[in-house]
């Protein structure tokens, strides 16, 4: 893999992982890395069920492929949320 090949996917992963963090209501208290990690593996695996379900490789912009990875990043920033959010809480 090539350095403007990781580049790219990190930042696709911030784009996606602040779209994710958008998409739930009220405040994430979740560190920004974990936001982007978040978003990277989301654009992975978001990636990989549109190919499994035929629509990956669309003309224009990949809609569906874009809707399942901000679907996949806002479930993960919830289970994070829900793992490392309560962690920090105070009382």
């Amino acid at each position: 893999m090539e350095i403007t090949g990781i580049i790219s996917g990190l930042i696709i992963g911030i784009v996606i992982g602040a779209l994710g963090r958008l998409v739930l209501p009220g405040r994430q208290r979740i560190p920004i890395w974990l936001t982007i990690v978040i978003g990277v593996i989301a654009a992975l695996v978001g990636t990989a069920i549109a190919a499994a379900l035929g629509v990956a490789d669309t003309r224009g912009v990949d809609w569906i492929e874009f809707g399942i990875q901000i679907a996949l990043a806002a479930l993960g920033v919830s289970l994070a949320v829900g793992l490392y959010g309560g962690k920090r809480r105070r009382e």
